[in-house]
Parts: structure tokens; C-alpha cells; sequence
């Protein structure tokens, strides 16, 4: 029997990719030495569930938008401005996702998705689902156990569960010698002592809301004699969303007092928790000085996880000078690699088009493509897919360029027609089937002579039930 209609038979028949001959995985990049193959995408097409360089665009648009609410509103709105603030974090965290994913990295581990659920849980007062969530970030003996133990026994003791609480304590103390933790938690166990003999009540939640009220209306009255109070909440006991807001005050006001505090606590004066942030409301304010600041704060530590923060934020405050700087020096494989993505991510384009000139590494020059990708750079990765000479970065520009809004069906026709190498031509029938062109794909498969390149398009059509060209192909070969 003729195998693309064996193929397109089993596709009919079982709704799933023919197992004969093998089927091919769901869009796998091309495994390199040390980059992390993509994971499986659904195929774009017309609207499909997610527009790569669409949905980039309107979030840049909406970091920027919150970012001038944020200056904004402070004047005359403080809470609104706190609410462009959390906006513009959330947009942050998608933003820096998704250059992330097109690299083929994850996001975040599990244990700071636990970790991240925990704190949540404290600032909704569930102390109970905050244990289990902080028990599970122990347990994993991830970089964040330490803090876990804290917030683990700070939410036992609003449980009154004060015992159990100095326990995490002990245990923090013993574990985490080094722990930056350890101030907090001295000050919690100090709390916790004072308490002794208490009975846990709800006036406690209600103290933790009025201080949100309190800095929200001192803040607009009388900023300097806030200040104080504001360093005593963020070196007390005070819950993740209180010290949150405090470090959001200070971002906000531009006294040398309040600048000095939040330089200190992005430079790592307190916990680890507080310096992300601090580090984040830096990006994210939007100032001139944010660059510098964040360079030098790079420059200052030797912490990795600190380190990729900051290149976050430097992509949030549009530092592509910065960012192409490490992108090209950086020593690290993991930080550089960031580097390229957050360049993706704010489309610069021109940064990346001078790093991939400079770059000699295949594994690089394919991450500066994925990058390009990211941007929506189709003039450039059609100049790469038509004059790269590495086959591996040449097969990456081809199926980068196909998914791009601004790939025609001509060019893609035509430069199949002119290439007879094999893995040009599966790079171009990959990228085809990433943006869900389906008519094009049938095309090509009615036109190709070569029986294993014809199965190839085939198997890739059978992955596309939803697609009429494609449902409509396979039935027609089976007539």
C-alpha cells in the first residue's frame, strides 16, 4: 500500500499520528550540547492560542502603561498607584515568562510555585494551607528552605501554634547557619516570647490591615515622618503583602532617605524575599537612574538567582544597552543565555542582530535566533534562513522565520522548491506546522516526488485535527 495513504488511514481511524513509521514528536527544536530543546507547542494558525509576537506587544504596552499610572498616581492616588504597581509586577512576571519558554527554559521550579502559593495563603490569612505549602519547599531542600522555615513559623504562630513555631525556628537556626533568615526570625522568636501566654486572636489580622491604611494615608500626608515606621515594618514581623507595600513606598518617594533604604535592600540588607523585590520595584519605576542602579547591583553580587532578577528587571526598564552587554560578556552559560532572551522579549532587535554578527558558538547564534523569534525580527531571520551556512542555525532561522506573522506562503513555496536538502526542507515543513498552515503543507505534500519527505508532510498534517485542509487531504487520499 502506498504509505502516506497507510498514514492518512490510521489518522482517520484513531483520531491520533500514525505509529508507522514512527511518529514524529509535536514540534521538537533540534537538540543541541547545552541548549534546552523546546518544549511541544500547539500550532498557531488563525487564532490560535497564542500570537507569540501579539501577545509580547500588548504586554510591553501594558509594562509601560502601568509604569506611567504608577508615576502618576502616586501624587494623588497612593493605593492607585499601588494597584499600577501590582499590575505592572504581573505583566513583568509574563513578560520575562515567555522569552523564558521560547528558549526552552522553565519559568519557575516547583518549589517557588509552592513557595509563591505560601506566601499568598499568608496574605489571605489561610496559616493552615501556608504550612503545608512552606512544609513542601522544606522538604524539598530547595534554595528557598530557609525562608520557608520562617514563613513557616510565622504562620504557626498565628495559629497559636507557638511551640511548633519556635521549632522552625530551632531548625532554621540549625539547618541555616549563614541564613540571611536569621534576623527575621530572631525578631519573630523575640515576638513569639512577648506573646507568650496569649491567646491568638483575630485582632491581629485586623492590626496587619489598618498598617496597610495607616501607610497609605501617612504616605500622603506626611512622607517623612513615615519613613521610620516604614524601616521598623520591614525589619519587623509583619506579613509578605504588608512588607511589600513598604518597600513600594520607597521605590515611590524620592527623599535621598527613602532611596538609600531601598538601595540597601536591593544590595541584600534584609531577605532574600525583599531584595527581589526591591530589586523589581527598581525596573520597574522607570526613572533614568533604574539602569545604573541595576548594573551596579549586578556588578555587586555573586548570587545567581540575584543575578537573574536582575537581568529581568533590566529587560522591564527597557536597558537594552545593559542587557547586550551581558548577553556578549557574561561568563556564565545560564545568565547570558537570560541575557539573549530578555533582548528577545523587548524586541531589540539591532542589539541582537550585532551579538549574532559577533557570535562564533552554533549553540549561541541558535539562542539569538530564538531570540529574533521572540522579537518578530522576520527581515532578518529570511536574511539568516537564506544566507546562514551552519546547517543546525540555518534549520532554526528557516522554522523561526515560518512561524513569524510576516513569513508569506511565496516564500516559503519558494525556497522549498529550491532547496533539495532534506533537513532544509523539514525545517521549513516544522515551521509550516508550528503556525498551523495547513493549505500550504497540503501543497507541498502534492507536489513532492520524494516518498519519504511526501510521509514526513503527511505525519506532520495528521497532527493537525483541527485543520480542514488538512482533515480534507487525508480523506482524499484514501479515495
Amino acid at each position: 500500500m502506498n504509505q502516506p495513504i497507510f498514514i492518512a488511514m490510521a489518522v482517520m481511524a484513531t483520531g491520533l499520528p500514525a505509529q508507522q513509521p514512527p511518529a514524529i514528536p509535536a514540534i521538537p527544536f533540534p537538540p543541541l550540547r547545552s541548549v534546552t530543546p523546546l518544549a511541544p507547542v500547539t500550532p498557531l494558525g488563525p487564532g490560535g492560542p497564542f500570537d507569540v509576537q501579539l501577545d509580547l506587544g500588548r504586554m510591553q504596552s501594558d509594562l509601560a502603561r502601568a509604569q506611567q499610572e504608577m508615576a502618576q498616581a502616586f501624587a494623588k492616588d497612593w493605593p492607585k498607584a499601588y494597584i499600577a504597581g501590582t499590575v505592572g509586577n504581573t505583566v513583568f512576571d509574563a513578560l520575562a515568562g515567555a522569552g523564558l519558554a521560547f528558549q526552552g527554559r522553565a519559568g519557575a521550579t516547583r518549589s517557588d510555585v509552592e513557595y509563591d502559593q505560601g506566601t499568598r495563603a499568608l496574605d489571605d490569612h489561610r496559616y493552615e494551607d501556608a504550612v503545608k505549602r512552606f512544609d513542601a519547599v522544606i522538604d524539598s531542600k530547595s534554595a528557598r528552605a530557609d525562608g520557608a522555615l520562617y514563613w513557616k513559623a510565622y504562620a504557626l504562630n498565628r495559629l497559636g501554634r507557638r511551640d511548633d513555631a519556635l521549632a522552625a525556628i530551632t531548625v532554621l537556626r540549625r539547618d541555616y547557619a549563614s541564613s540571611r533568615w536569621l534576623n527575621d526570625a530572631q525578631a519573630l522568636a523575640a515576638e513569639i516570647g512577648q506573646s507568650s501566654g496569649k491567646t491568638a486572636s483575630p485582632a491581629q489580622e485586623t492590626n496587619e490591615d489598618l498598617k496597610l491604611m495607616a501607610i497609605n494615608s501617612l504616605m500622603n500626608v506626611d512622607p517623612d515622618r513615615a519613613m521610620p515606621l516604614i524601616e521598623g515594618i520591614l525589619k519587623g514581623n509583619s506579613s509578605p503583602k504588608v512588607k511589600d507595600r513598604a518597600l513600594f513606598v520607597l521605590t515611590q518617594n524620592s527623599s535621598p532617605r527613602a532611596q538609600q533604604i531601598l538601595n540597601e535592600y536591593a544590595r541584600g540588607a534584609g531577605n532574600p524575599d525583599l531584595q527581589i523585590k526591591a530589586i523589581r520595584y527598581v525596573g520597574m519605576s522607570g526613572t533614568k537612574d533604574a539602569q545604573q542602579l541595576l548594573t551596579g547591583y549586578y556588578n555587586n553580587t555573586n548570587d545567581p538567582a540575584v543575578k537573574r532578577v536582575i537581568i529581568q528587571s533590566l529587560m522591564a526598564a527597557q536597558a537594552s544597552g545593559p542587557l547586550f552587554n551581558l548577553a556578549k560578556n557574561e561568563k556564565r552559560d545560564d545568565l547570558r543565555e537570560l541575557s539573549i532572551s530578555m533582548l528577545g522579549a523587548m524586541r531589540a532587535t539591532d542589539q541582537l542582530s550585532q551579538l549574532y554578527a559577533s557570535e562564533t558558538s552554533t549553540d549561541n547564534r541558535i539562542r539569538i535566533v530564538r531570540a529574533l523569534f521572540i522579537a518578530g525580527a522576520t527581515d532578518k531571520l529570511l536574511d539568516l534562513m537564506k544566507n546562514e551556512k551552519d546547517p543546525k542555525v540555518r534549520e532554526e532561522a528557516i522554522r523561526s522565520y515560518a512561524r513569524t506573522p510576516g513569513a508569506t506562503a511565496e516564500t516559503l513555496a519558494g525556497f522549498y522548491s529550491a532547496n533539495t536538502d532534506p533537513g532544509t526542507r523539514r525545517a521549513i515543513v516544522n515551521g509550516l506546522f508550528e503556525r498551523g498552515d495547513g493549505k500550504l503543507l497540503v501543497d507541498l505534500a502534492r507536489k513532492e516526488s520524494d516518498p519519504a519527505m511526501k510521509s514526513y508532510i503527511v505525519q506532520r498534517l495528521g497532527n493537525m485535527p483541527q485543520n480542514k485542509e488538512a482533515t480534507d487531504y487525508m480523506i482524499e487520499l484514501l479515495k
